[in-house]
């Protein structure tokens, strides 16, 4: 089953849960780029701040080709960045909406 805006992804297991609650529980930047590092290598952060670029300038209303170019990712990976962006649960769009990054 595919989500959509109007679900909301739920942890499948206590792991999973545990997860989503160490995220929540963090106050302050400091604390999540700490535990980020932590949690990923600087390979992972960085893929996962390319994905976000990705998501911003698709919503600036680039191209997949252009956002491919400008963030050095294959086409392959913007299509699916913007698969979960478009159908998704929200959680791209709520992020960039909340830090007003578009």
């Amino acid at each position: 089953m595919t989500n959509n805006q109007n679900e909301s992804f739920q942890p499948r297991n206590e792991k999973e849960k545990r997860l989503v609650e160490a995220f929540a529980s963090l106050k302050s930047k400091e604390d999540v780029a700490n535990f980020l590092r932590d949690l990923l290598t600087i390979a992972e952060i960085e893929e996962f701040a390319n994905r976000l670029e990705m998501v911003r300038l698709l919503l600036k209303g680039y191209s997949y080709l252009k956002v491919a170019k400008e963030t050095g990712s294959s086409t392959t990976t913007v299509t699916r960045v913007a698969h979960w962006l478009n159908h998704g649960c929200g959680g791209y769009k709520r992020v960039m909406n909340k830090l007003r990054y578009i």
